[in-house]
């Protein structure tokens, strides 16, 4: 039997394959991972990591707590057991997740306990959330090695992620939309610029 396509048919067609192939391809082309911190306040978190070539977005929220779906209002007064975090999105062929926790160790201080800053309470516990067995090693050795850049013991958590909750829209790009704020130009700024990502 032959077939016979016209112009039109086989124009459509080839389109057709061609961005089933392309739609394949940049699957695979994009292959995202995600990683979790707590390192004090998200505000701060979410700014220093948002920065980061090869970082695809980062999002405000809580985990490690007891509570489905915490406020705001309810993590703030510890007894959820939440920490503030921020869930990095990135791309691991552009920023590796070791590199991620290079900047973590620098960003904070890793061996004050639930605390940072004037920021404190056990919201504001240092806390590495792994999402799979690869991550932990990871983080594990990472700790391990910052150890040598502080004088007191780390007292950072390691702990696998349960449930992340993202925090309410206000929290979200916090110091991109509140640049003039008075804890982002006492806090936020001088972090960035100490680490030389603004």
């Amino acid at each position: 039997m032959k077939i016979v396509l016209s112009a039109a048919n086989f124009a459509i067609i080839f389109l057709s394959l061609h961005s089933a192939i392309f739609a394949q391809k940049g699957s695979q082309m994009i292959n995202l991972e995600k990683a979790t911190f707590g390192a004090g306040c998200f505000w701060c978190v979410e700014a220093v990591f948002e920065r980061l070539p090869g970082v695809q977005s980062v999002v405000a929220g809580y985990t490690g707590g007891t509570k489905p779906n915490p406020t705001y209002e309810e993590v703030c007064t510890g007894r959820t057991g939440h920490a503030e975090v921020a869930q990095i999105t990135f791309d691991p062929s552009k920023i590796t997740y070791e590199r991620l926790l290079e900047v973590f160790w620098e960003a904070h201080d890793p061996t004050t306990l639930n605390r940072q800053g004037a920021d404190a309470g056990t919201q504001y516990r240092s806390a590495i959330f792994y999402h799979n067995e690869k991550q932990k090693v990871a983080a594990e050795k990472s700790r391990q090695g910052a150890q040598k850049m502080f004088d007191d013991p780390i007292v950072t958590e390691i702990q696998p992620l349960t449930h992340f909750f993202p925090a309410e829209n206000y929290h979200q790009d916090y110091f991109r939309n509140n640049p003039n704020a008075p804890y982002c130009v006492f806090v936020i700024k001088p972090k960035l610029k100490k680490l030389k990502l603004q």
